[in-house]
Parts: C-alpha cells; sequence; structure tokens
C-alpha cells in the first residue's frame, strides 16, 4: 500500500548562493511512503497505518534546518520518516523550488530520491 501526499507547499531557507539563506524560496514537496501492512483496511484505526499529520510535522522540522542542497534536504527526510515509522518501507521524494536563482523562466528545479530500508 502506498501513502500520499501531494504537493506540500513549504518556505524555506536552503541553498548556496547567500541571499537563498536571507530571501528562501517556496517548496513544492511530494511523496509516496510504501507500507508493509495493510491493516487499516480491515481495522479502520488510525494506529494501524501512519498518521498523514505525523508525516507532514516531521517533514516541516526537517524543512527548517538550512541545507546547501536540496538532496540533503530530501535525504534527511527519508531517514526520518523510515526511523520513525518502522512500518514504511520505502519513501520516494520529489522536490522542487520555485523561482530558483539560475536566470531562467521556469516552475522550479529539484530533485527525486527514492530510499528503502
Amino acid at each position: 500500500m502506498n501513502i500520499l501526499l501531494r504537493n506540500l507547499r513549504i518556505y524555506a531557507y536552503h541553498g548556496v548562493m547567500p541571499q537563498e539563506e536571507t530571501v528562501g524560496a517556496w517548496y513544492t514537496i511530494n511523496l509516496r511512503l510504501t507500507i508493509n501492512d495493510e491493516q487499516a483496511t480491515h481495522s479502520d484505526l488510525l494506529v494501524d497505518t501512519v498518521s498523514y499529520a505525523d508525516v507532514y510535522n516531521i517533514v516541516c522540522h526537517e524543512m527548517q534546518t538550512h541545507s546547501r542542497l536540496i538532496e540533503h534536504v530530501c535525504g534527511r527526510i527519508c531517514r526520518s520518516l523510515l526511523h520513525t515509522f518502522p512500518q514504511i518501507d520505502r519513501v520516494w521524494i520529489s522536490m522542487l523550488k520555485g523561482n530558483p536563482p539560475i536566470g531562467a523562466d521556469c516552475d522550479g528545479c529539484g530533485v527525486e530520491l527514492e530510499m528503502s530500508r
């Protein structure tokens, strides 16, 4: 089973350039969490799955810790989710930085990362 969080928008201060640490940017994050138990499909109990709210709180916490590279932020988010929720087998994340300072007119630049146990 996969749990999805789509198009989370979080303002944060990541980047290599000094102004990125000062000005910040909007980031769009998508997550797909593969869990190894479908018990919630039978029980209808939150304790038998992974709470979206708890996942969101972890993502927000990791986004507030400055990194130069969004690759690093994505890695921290994946490791934190795998550590916190033993029922997660695999985390897929995509992160786009809005209005990156590259001199191009684009919706964003970013990375995708998949991490497993």
